[in-house]
């Protein structure tokens, strides 16, 4: 069996979280899987590979390994809604962005959600918290950075054309106003268009996790794909992800920064 996760210990007060990076499937469940389904569209294509870098700042890093289509990792076990009167894409999603079934007959049960979550879900979540717990005890605090990215283009869930650079932090409650504030000014300072608490204001990590009067200041940040990738073919473009990082690092800079105090 594959890893849940892989980790890497930094030295800063710093943790990346990827929890969409994966294209694993098991077997069984991929033997169940329609074309459509089996492609993994809705993957955060090349993410962890976007954010390498930041071992260099100090940066633990913490990445899954299996798709989101084996269970989302940035959904409550509970699979309770993220955003009310919004299109759910479910703890185990049976459908895809654009709603193609993910699967041929059968989805998933009651019995079978319980069993990914113990397998999958959970020792992602164990390794996160107790990361969480060794920086706060070693530096006093913690900051959690999310990472993620989506298609620029997806109707079902959004309107239009994403922000190239989507800033969530659970509408001011996951982190501190100051690490707000410096995030977007490095955005705005930025080539790319952006959002605070747009669309996407943060999953299920960024609001369980993010608790500033504890010392745990998280944020997410959604990439929208044409930034980095030729989207038609999801592969990694060199030249636009060496772009982006000179946007990242600062923004990663500035979020470490303005914690310092807090």
């Amino acid at each position: 069996m594959i890893d849940v996760f892989n980790f890497h210990e930094g030295t800063s007060p710093l943790l990346i979280s990827v929890p969409h990076d994966g294209i694993h499937l098991p077997a069984d469940i991929r033997a169940r899987m329609t074309a459509a389904g089996a492609a993994l569209p809705d993957t955060d294509w090349h993410v962890a590979e976007l954010y390498s870098f930041a071992r260099e700042l100090g940066a633990s890093m913490l990445v899954g390994n299996y798709s989101r289509y084996v269970v989302d990792l940035n959904r409550a076990a509970t699979d309770d809604a993220l955003y009310p009167g919004q299109v759910a894409t479910g703890l185990c999603p049976l459908q895809t962005f654009a709603g193609e079934d993910i699967y041929r007959r059968s989805g998933v049960d009651d019995v079978e959600v319980q069993q990914r979550v113990a397998t999958y879900w959970q020792p992602y979540h164990d390794r996160l918290e107790s990361a969480l717990r060794s920086l706060r005890k070693r530096h006093g605090r913690a900051l959690l950075w999310d990472a993620h990215s989506i298609a620029s283009v997806v109707p079902r869930l959004f309107d239009g054309e994403l922000p190239e650079l989507n800033i969530g932090t659970n509408g001011g409650l996951s982190c501190a106003a100051a690490a707000t504030e410096r995030v977007a000014a490095v955005a705005d300072a930025s080539p790319y268009s952006y959002v605070v608490n747009g669309r996407f204001k943060g999953g299920y990590i960024t609001r369980h996790y993010g608790s500033p009067e504890s010392g745990v200041h998280a944020m997410q940040l959604e990439i929208a794909q044409r930034v980095y990738l030729n989207e038609a073919s999801t592969i990694f473009d060199a030249r636009k992800g060496s772009r982006l990082r000179d946007t990242l690092r600062p923004m990663l800079e500035a979020f470490s920064k303005s914690c310092e105090s807090s």
